[in-house]
């Protein structure tokens, strides 16, 4: 019995053995497939992230004779083959200038008077045409390929409002402005966008107001990149709101509300379908939040800072202040980019683990950088500031321009609204 036992037990691994070879086989190819890819994925973030850390000055605009703080900065929508060809940049001097988009060459200029620029956007399907909302209670439209100073188009609020904040959707046909509040009232107004821009100085009224989601000072507006009737605001009284224009009323058009607690001073998109929206707040906050889960039992909140300031490492340097986001599609990756009041610009990478520094643009600014565009199309970078600077950064770019100037020091004259960069929100005039 003892032999016929051992006879069957070298027949069993004889019969078997080629299986569990088989087996093995399969496990570790399945871990090394599994294994690559994860390299893979990295390596297609860590491309990226390496890219941006190599971003040089490409161009530098010329000074004008009337230097401003450059506040906000947009470049033209091209079709698929082309290039975009403008860059407008709304200026504390209430105006906008408008340059080539290449060589930063200036290529005219429109004046807001009185009112203060509050935010510069070029239409998405018209490369021509760009709007800017203004503290007069107007959404002007302007046409750079006309020789006219006249805004092309007007779209007038109410007589209280003073718009601080707008967007348009990605189809163009709606424009939404965020005012000031008023005695107890703030808004959300909306105008139909289409209309005939050959009429020079044409006025539209309002389609409607959204009245009761906020209670004080809407300071941003942001559509969704392909969604043209979802939009979510932002406001001092640190509620960031997501709407569906396309409903009834505006209790049915909230879909959302989530609160950071502090006053907003920068909201985007982000993730696949962008599906997730974050917010920057004026003591230097971010919160994420994810409106996939809104239907489940998960939490939205992807993660919330408290002081940014405090919590990605600079080595050698410091973070001051947080100028504004953008997700990368190709690396599934949102971005942060804040920076030093001596002029040097921090990028971040973003995940639900923390913020890590990805790396410091140096010799380009010298002062506080207040606003960018970012092209994902060729991974170019748009910077300007309060030393009156528009820069074009490019990775591994060397600049053949003159030395970049001394630092600009600019009278009261400038925009009412200047950014305080304080941990506390009391000694920030609004």
């Amino acid at each position: 019995d003892v032999i016929a036992g051992f006879l069957y037990a070298i027949l069993i691994l004889i019969v078997f053995h080629p299986v569990v070879d088989l087996i093995d086989n399969f496990n570790l190819t399945y871990k090394f497939l599994t294994t690559s890819r994860t390299a893979f994925e990295m390596t297609a973030v860590e491309k990226i992230e390496e890219q941006l850390a190599s971003l040089r000055i490409a161009k530098r605009s010329m000074l004008s004779e009337e230097p401003a703080y450059l506040l906000d900065i947009d470049v033209s929508r091209p079709a698929q083959s082309e290039t975009s060809r403008f860059v407008a940049v709304s200026c504390s001097n209430k105006s906008i200038r408008v340059y080539n988009r290449e060589t930063l060459n200036f290529l005219r200029e429109y004046s807001s008077c009185p009112g203060v620029l509050n935010g510069v956007r070029f239409a998405h399907t018209r490369d021509s045409v760009v709007f800017s909302a203004c503290s007069d209670g107007t959404i002007k439209c302007w046409d750079v390929r006309l020789a006219t100073q006249k805004a092309v188009q007007i779209f007038s609020g109410y007589p209280s409002n003073v718009f601080i904040s707008f967007d348009i959707n990605c189809s163009d046909l709606i424009i939404c402005a965020g005012t000031e509040k008023v005695e107890k009232d703030t808004f959300l107004v909306f105008w139909d966008a289409r209309g005939n821009t050959d009429c020079v100085s044409t006025t539209k009224e309002p389609l409607g107001v959204y009245s009761e989601s906020h209670n004080d000072d809407v300071t941003k507006i942001c559509f969704h990149p392909v969604k043209p009737s979802l939009v979510v605001s932002g406001a001092t009284d640190g509620l960031v709101n997501v709407f569906d224009i396309n409903k009834d009323n505006e209790d049915d058009a909230l879909i959302s509300t989530c609160n950071s607690d502090s006053s907003i001073s920068f909201i985007g998109w982000s993730g696949k379908d962008y599906e997730q929206i974050y917010c920057m707040t004026h003591d230097e906050g971010f919160c994420w939040w994810d409106l996939a889960q809104l239907d489940t039992e998960e939490p939205i909140t992807l993660l919330r800072v408290l002081d940014v300031r405090d919590a990605v490492c600079v080595e050698n340097d410091s973070l001051n202040y947080l100028v504004g986001g953008v997700y990368h599609e190709k690396a599934d990756k949102l971005f942060l980019i804040g920076g030093m009041s001596t002029g040097s610009i921090h990028l971040m990478s973003c995940g639900i683990d923390g913020l890590s520094l990805v790396g410091t643009l140096c010799g380009g600014h010298s002062a506080t950088v207040r606003s960018f565009c970012w092209n994902l199309m060729d991974e170019s970078l748009l910077t300007g500031g309060e030393d009156a600077q528009l820069l074009l950064w490019r990775p591994g770019a060397v600049e053949r321009s003159l030395a970049k100037k001394a630092t600009m020091k600019i009278a009261s004259s400038v925009q009412k609204r200047v950014r305080v960069h304080n941990s506390s929100l009391k000694s920030r005039k609004k």
